[in-house]
């Protein structure tokens, strides 16, 4: 089989690597979300049950069909959005499920219409890597503040991760992950309490609809899914030089929302921070060999909703500094590339500086996050200064 042929270290550390900052970054929101909507240890378990085997699912199938990285991930924006609403006490656990249904119909729409695609591929190359440097410039600046609180596990890592792509390239971010696991076994600072045994099952919830939960959940969780999530993850997509097939991907990722929502699915979209790594140069120099990476990620993924509760508890077992850090040295080659693509033409340049700064910023508008912002301030620039230019000329 070809994948076996194609698979490398290199690309199994990448997928193990987008699987720790995913889930450590957002588990915690999830059980936040879970919980404020009344939700039994049982139920808590099948959200992540049902969101890791759509996830996983959805970034291995299509990674093995079209040998091409297609990562996935659920909706952190949409669940702290859920855990908003859901602490107000208004709605139960049958109301958030069928919120949960209704944003995955309106997301599978969108892509069978393909409008969506069609708007992205309106925007210029050098505006989507902006965008790209933009999204992720914060892992690398959070890579780096991560030394005032564990300088010496940071100092180790960068260290490593210096001369293993003078010595070692290939291996470089693998080493990286290795030393920074030591280090943190020599501070104690992986929390082994964490780690629990059990295997998660579903469970079937009973959905409810009504106007007030589709106004108030269903249409932010949709919103904030397109334009948080969907929107970053086509730019990072085409920043790293792939052309997938757009909307037949978001239709996925809402009939697998839709198909799982009953146990807790509550947004499945495409990946937009974490799947830089998959597709970046450190998941492997030969871009048509990265989509081993993705499968990886897949197959990690499909574990952790059978066993969501001892292999969350592993991952988050590793101390803060060591996620950012990892996550912050493994996208430094993206996110270099991402700033070269979008600098590089006179044309774009100011549109795509804007783009990257406002998105970059982190700044948060009528719930909306900056990387929806980065690209309307882009847009906005490159309408102001280029259209009708030809027309006049």
């Amino acid at each position: 089989m070809r994948f076996f042929k194609d698979m490398s270290a290199s690309a199994l550390i990448a997928g193990f690597v987008t699987v720790l900052v995913g889930l450590t970054s957002s588990i915690a929101i999830v059980f936040q979300a879970a919980q404020s909507f009344g939700a039994t240890p049982a139920q808590v378990s099948s959200w992540v049950w049902s969101l890791g085997i759509g996830v996983g699912l959805c970034c291995w199938v299509p990674s093995i069909l079209l040998r091409k990285p297609v990562v996935v991930a659920w909706s952190t924006p949409g669940a702290a959005v859920l855990a908003t609403a859901g602490a107000t006490g208004a709605f139960g656990m049958g109301d958030a499920i069928g919120a949960f249904i209704i944003s995955a119909v309106l997301i599978a729409l969108v892509g069978m219409t393909g409008w969506f695609e069609r708007l992205m591929n309106r925007i210029p190359i050098a505006i989507a890597s902006a965008l790209l440097a933009g999204v992720l410039t914060r892992f690398g600046l959070d890579a780096f503040a991560a030394a005032q609180t564990n300088t010496w596990l940071v100092v180790a890592m960068l260290v490593t991760y210096l001369l293993g792509r003078r010595l070692l390239p290939r291996y470089a971010v693998m080493l990286t992950l290795a030393v920074g696991i030591v280090v943190a076994l020599l501070q104690h600072k992986i929390q082994w309490s964490a780690v629990q045994p059990g295997l998660t099952m579903p469970v079937f919830t009973m959905p409810s609809f009504s106007w007030q939960a589709a106004i108030s959940l269903a249409l932010p969780l949709f919103v904030v899914t397109m334009a948080s999530q969907n929107l970053p993850g086509v730019a990072i997509i085409r920043g790293s030089g792939y052309d997938l097939p757009i909307s037949k991907l978001i239709t996925m990722t809402g009939l697998a929302t839709l198909l799982l929502a009953p146990f807790g699915a509550f947004g499945i979209n495409l990946a937009a921070i974490t799947a830089a790594i998959c597709m970046g140069p450190e998941s492997h120099p030969d871009k048509a060999r990265r989509y081993a990476a993705a499968v990886v990620c897949g197959v990690i993924y499909v574990l952790i909703g059978w066993f969501g509760v001892v292999i969350a508890g592993l991952l988050t077992a590793f101390p803060h500094e060591l996620v950012v850090a990892i996550a912050g040295i493994a996208l430094l080659g993206t996110i270099g590339g991402g700033l070269h693509t979008a600098l590089q033409g006179e044309q774009y340049r100011e549109a795509a500086l804007i783009t990257f700064l406002v998105a970059v910023s982190g700044v948060t508008i009528a719930g909306v996050g900056s990387a929806f912002w980065g690209v309307a301030a882009g847009s906005l620039a490159l309408f102001v200064q280029h259209y009708g230019k030809r027309r006049s000329a």
